[in-house]
């Protein structure tokens, strides 16, 4: 089962079992739960493929926080030619190290079957319309 999901302006792509590197939650402490609703695209062990107009409903990922850890650190260096300047700052991100524990489904198998079905429909209808060219 693999998710895409949204979190403060970013995207995200979640199996069960995977570890992710988020920006720091403040305020969850080691061994906390943290849920994400805002679900983007799905795509179930059927290989039967949700994809949100904007986002899917009824799916819900569970994490863990293994950490709450800071980043390898990344040099920031500014320079002008011909004007003896230069800036070296280095800088560490702080992050949460999370890990997927479950993908839950609300409604499994009937509303996903039902707008798939219900999109043919309409894709035949259109099809050899009089008047057409």
């Amino acid at each position: 089962m693999i998710a895409i999901f949204e979190d403060r302006g970013k995207q995200y792509k979640a199996k069960i079992g995977d570890f992710l590197k988020l920006p720091r939650i403040s305020e969850l402490k080691k061994n906390d739960s943290v849920t994400f609703d805002k679900v983007i695209f799905m795509k179930d062990k059927n290989g039967q493929t949700i994809i949100g107009s904007p986002l899917v409903s009824g799916i819900q990922i569970i994490c863990q926080v293994i950490e709450q850890i800071k980043d390898k650190k990344i040099i920031v260096f500014k320079k002008k030619r011909r004007h003896n300047y230069r800036r070296k700052i280095g800088h560490r991100q702080d992050l949460t190290l999370v890990k997927i524990k479950e993908i839950k489904m609300e409604n499994q198998s009937s509303s996903p079957n039902k707008n798939l079905r219900s999109s043919q429909k309409k894709v035949d209808s259109t099809k050899g319309e009089p008047g057409g060219s």
